[in-house]
C-alpha cells in the first residue's frame, strides 16, 4: 500500500481530535470524504455504480497511451486564430521546473509580450508571469510562488485568483 494511502487510512482511524486543517494530509482525508458523497458525485455526472469508492492517485488503471511530451498540441494551438492559453508552474516543483516550462515555451518561436513582471494577491507577490503571441494566439505564462508540483494544493487563494483573473480576462 503506497505511503499516501496508509496516512489517508490512518487518519479515516483516529479516535483523538482531527489535526489541523493545514495538515496537507488531512486535505487528502478531506478530499477522500469529497469525492466519495453521492451529491458530488451526481453534480459531475458520474454514472451510478462505475465508481464503488474514489481514491487518490489510483494506480491500478493500465493504460494503453502515454502522452510524453504536450509541445506539438501547444506549437498546433500556436497556429490557431484567437485562442488563449495559461500555462503555469509552482516556482518549487522538483518534477517539472519553470525553467524547463520556460524553455519548451520559447520552442515555440512566440513574440515575447511582456517579460516577467510580479503578479500580486492581496497586495502580496505571489508569482511572476510573462506573456508572449503569434499571430493572434495569446499564452500567459505564470510562476506560483511557494507551489510545489501540484500548485494548487500548496496555494489555494494564489491560484483560485489567478484561474479567476485569467477566465475573465483581467491582468493576473
Amino acid at each position: 500500500m503506497e505511503e499516501n494511502q496508509r496516512n489517508v487510512l490512518q487518519l479515516l482511524s483516529w479516535s483523538k481530535p482531527p489535526p489541523a486543517l493545514w495538515c496537507r494530509s488531512y486535505t487528502y482525508v478531506l478530499s477522500y470524504f469529497w469525492a466519495n458523497d453521492e451529491n458530488v458525485q451526481n453534480a459531475l455526472h458520474i454514472r451510478k455504480g462505475t465508481i464503488k469508492n474514489w481514491v487518490r492517485c489510483n494506480r491500478t488503471m493500465s493504460y494503453t497511451y502515454n502522452v510524453i511530451s504536450t509541445v506539438d498540441y501547444h506549437r498546433n494551438l500556436t497556429e490557431r486564430t484567437g485562442y488563449r492559453s495559461l500555462i503555469y508552474n509552482g516556482d518549487q516543483d522538483l518534477s517539472l521546473s519553470y525553467i524547463g516550462t520556460l524553455q519548451w515555451i520559447r520552442t515555440l518561436n512566440m513574440t515575447l509580450e511582456s517579460r516577467w513582471e510580479p503578479r500580486l494577491v492581496e497586495g502580496q507577490v505571489a508569482g511572476y508571469t510573462m506573456s508572449f503571441t503569434k499571430d493572434n494566439y495569446h499564452m500567459t505564462y505564470a510562476t506560483v510562488k511557494g507551489g510545489g508540483h501540484t500548485a494548487p494544493e500548496y496555494k489555494p487563494k494564489v491560484n483560485f485568483a489567478m484561474a479567476y483573473r485569467w477566465f475573465a480576462h483581467y491582468y493576473l
